[in-house]
């Protein structure tokens, strides 16, 4: 493949990561060219309502797989976090490059910190993850729905829509914005979407594809990604669902430890499973069926 079209959404992040994926693959796959085609998504064009009501974060990624489909570019580059459970039947995950750091970035407007917010601050966040763990923490706490950009989010704060929000630290880092969260929190306490800091390469199952593309992917990225995507594929995971969770690997075997919360994050419930490396995407599932099963279908009926 002397060159490779990279579909991409076209805010600056997205933007940013397909850079990355350019000079991965003409530095580690010799790639003589590459051409980055900017694809307008229906994600990026409904910014009043939260996903969940709206079709799913699939609307991040519909209109660039069916560009992949037809050929109108050779792959496709997406935040791990943004992907479907289930890809379409002639596509698959090529590559993932070394993920960067999965934990989240809390901005207070004022440089306040997140135990100091007043009483009946509103943080502003369109992730049921996010909103779930802030009302575990903080019960006093508002949330309401903030979309957009990096960028958009940082001058709606600035404005005074709301009081705080939270963006993954990795997105920030990789603008080189990092300095303006006021903390960092603790993945132990307010754990990562599934997949996030990942960058995933999405391609056609064809073998000159998986060839090149296999030259690029960072094998222990793409092992905990593949548990952290079994653990979501249990539990049907969709953006009705606050699913949160983190899998690392070392010594030949991953650990994966996952989250389930209701909404309000009034209640919740989690699990830690490990197992080889080769079994990644069984380990994660068996945790997500095992924290299904503890659960019962009514804990998951009450939001979906």
């Amino acid at each position: 493949m002397t060159l490779i079209r990279i579909g991409t959404r076209g805010s600056p992040l997205a933007l940013a990561q397909a850079h990355m994926v350019a000079a991965a693959l003409k530095n580690d796959a010799g790639v003589e060219a590459t051409e980055i085609v900017v694809i307008k998504t229906t994600g990026d064009m409904i910014l009043d309502r939260p996903l969940s009501e709206v079709g799913g974060k699939g609307l991040f990624t519909k209109e660039i797989e069916e560009a992949l489909l037809d050929g109108r570019i050779d792959c496709a580059v997406h935040s791990g976090k943004d992907l479907e459970t289930v890809l379409p039947e002639l596509l698959t995950l090529g590559a993932f490059l070394p993920r960067e750091d999965v934990r989240d970035a809390f901005i207070g407007r004022g440089g306040v910190r997140f135990a100091d917010l007043p009483e009946g601050a509103v943080v502003g966040t369109a992730s049921l993850r996010r909103q779930a763990l802030v009302r575990r923490a903080r019960p006093d706490l508002k949330c309401e729905v903030l979309r957009g950009n990096v960028q958009t989010r940082l001058r709606k704060l600035d404005e005074g829509v709301c009081d705080a929000t939270l963006l993954a630290l990795a997105g920030l880092k990789r603008l080189g914005d990092e300095g303006v969260a006021t903390e960092i929190l603790d993945p132990t306490t307010f754990p990562p979407a599934l997949a996030q800091g990942a960058i995933a390469i999405e391609i056609r199952r064809d073998e000159a594809s998986l060839e090149t593309f296999a030259r690029i992917d960072h094998r222990e990225t793409a092992i905990a990604v593949s548990a952290e995507r079994g653990f979501l594929a249990a539990l049907d995971g969709s953006c009705r669902t606050p699913i949160a969770g983190l899998a690392t690997v070392g010594e030949g075997r991953v650990s994966l430890t996952g989250l389930v919360a209701t909404p309000d994050g009034a209640d919740s419930a989690d699990i830690t499973r490990d197992g080889p490396v080769e079994e990644a995407a069984a380990v994660g599932f068996e945790a997500g069926r095992e924290l299904k099963g503890r659960l019962g279908a009514a804990f998951f009926a009450q939001w979906g």
